[in-house]
């Protein structure tokens, strides 16, 4: 297959807010919250991403303590899309007890789809198209179906493809897995297995202590799941408590058998989540009397070659603080999605970022990526994480040669 090649100059290509300019309304964030994140086939398999999505929002309209009757239009990110129904932002919006007249749009930008939602509320408000939205993301991938090709059945049989691969994971235009994308950013970059391995060790120790020290828990919601012994609470993610950092260091490359560097404890893994933001603009927050938790500074998208779509990050971020007037001297804290270990490390690389402020509480790696969640899940981290006064800044890599990113102000 012929490859798309992108010129140059569209890599500097991305579409930002601009500073509040003239008949700008300013979005704030009411709320954010999410459900715990489940291992692959295990503690929340049971539940499709819009029952996912339906908890995290109503979990959202309760804490501000907003009627789901005020809300006006929802963006919910999500990938896997195959047999999950009709519509699915819609189905986790009507099942949280939203009206009917709700305006709702299911997103798919890859891994920046739950950021990217966020985003589109952003903009309604700010352009004063309405007044109170909701963004997110939401996968289960433990329920991601096979797939059968349709047409006339060959000598030999079906060829099942695994439908998280093919819609989630390989690179549509070189048809390679995004592992492989990896490997090309590590080469490149000259950053070795020894490294990544470090970096994900380091991940699961913040995420541990993170947890331990109550830096994580005020973001969740519970999740109830019914079976025939009973109800049981999920309130606690699962990936972060399954780890052996001598056997990590012992494992096998995974998708580049002779000097790999990418393995399957270095690299994030298949997970099930979903997660709620409550936006609104300045004036609606105060004629609900409900308290702002932070305001939306700038935000945008970069996009790059397909194949290095690791680095992109690195694009978006120096556009999302020249928007907002900013220097990365004045972010407190920076949430990196971890597709990959090899992922935030190029991006600290490339951008001369300290390492102290990048994924402080622990990433994807070891809490799980569940792709259609994770940009809005670093975002509501920043929301909770941040103290009063700070900024904080959010980006995200995405299959196909993107990033999204978004800065906020903690009020």
């Amino acid at each position: 297959m012929k490859r798309v090649v992108l010129a140059n100059s569209s890599i500097r290509k991305f579409s930002s807010s601009n500073a509040l300019g003239t008949g700008i309304k300013e979005a704030v964030i009411l709320s954010a919250c999410r459900t715990p994140i489940g291992s692959f086939r295990s503690q929340l398999a049971s539940l499709s991403a819009p029952e996912l999505a339906s908890i995290a929002i109503k979990g959202a309209l309760e804490r501000a303590n907003v009627p789901a009757s005020a809300v006006q239009e929802v963006f919910i990110g999500n990938v896997c899309q195959a047999n999950v129904g009709q519509a699915p932002a819609r189905q986790a919006a009507l099942r949280a007890g939203l009206d009917v007249s709700t305006a709702v749009t299911t997103v798919n930008k890859v891994c920046s789809s739950g950021l990217k939602s966020i985003m589109l509320a952003t903009q309604q408000l700010q352009l004063n198209h309405q007044q109170v939205c909701i963004g997110g993301g939401m996968e289960s991938m433990s329920q991601v179906p096979f797939y059968l090709p349709r047409g006339e059945t060959q000598y030999g049989g079906f060829k099942v493809v695994d439908g998280i691969v093919k819609d989630g994971l390989t690179d549509a235009y070189d048809h390679v897995h995004m592992g492989t994308c990896g490997e090309k950013t590590s080469r490149e970059c000259n950053i070795s297995r020894e490294q990544q391995d470090e970096y994900a060790i380091n991940s699961y120790k913040r995420s541990a202590a993170s947890w331990k020290n109550g830096n994580i828990g005020p973001e969740i919601v519970p999740v109830q799941i019914k079976g025939r012994k009973g109800t049981t609470t999920v309130t606690t993610d699962e990936e972060f408590t399954k780890i052996d950092f001598d056997k990590l260091k012992a494992l096998k490359p995974v998708f580049q058998k002779e000097n790999g560097t990418i393995t399957a404890g270095n690299a994030s893994t298949l997970n099930d989540g979903a997660c709620a933001v409550l936006l609104t603009t300045a004036e609606k927050a105060n004629e609900l009397n409900a308290k702002p938790l932070a305001r939306v500074i700038s935000y945008g998208d970069a996009a790059c070659h397909p194949l290095d779509f690791p680095i992109a990050p690195a694009l978006v971020i120096p556009k999302i603080l020249s928007s907002a007037g900013l220097k990365i001297g004045d972010i407190s804290l920076i949430e990196l999605n971890e597709a990959f270990s090899v992922v935030p490390l190029a991006v600290i690389q490339k951008l001369d970022l300290d390492p102290e402020k990048v994924n402080a509480h622990g990433g994807a790696v070891s809490l799980g990526h569940p792709i259609g969640m994770s940009g809005a899940r670093i975002l509501t981290h920043l929301v909770h994480a941040l103290k009063p006064g700070q900024y904080g800044l959010a980006a995200i890599c995405n299959g196909g040669g993107g990033a999204s990113g978004m800065i906020i102000h903690k009020m």
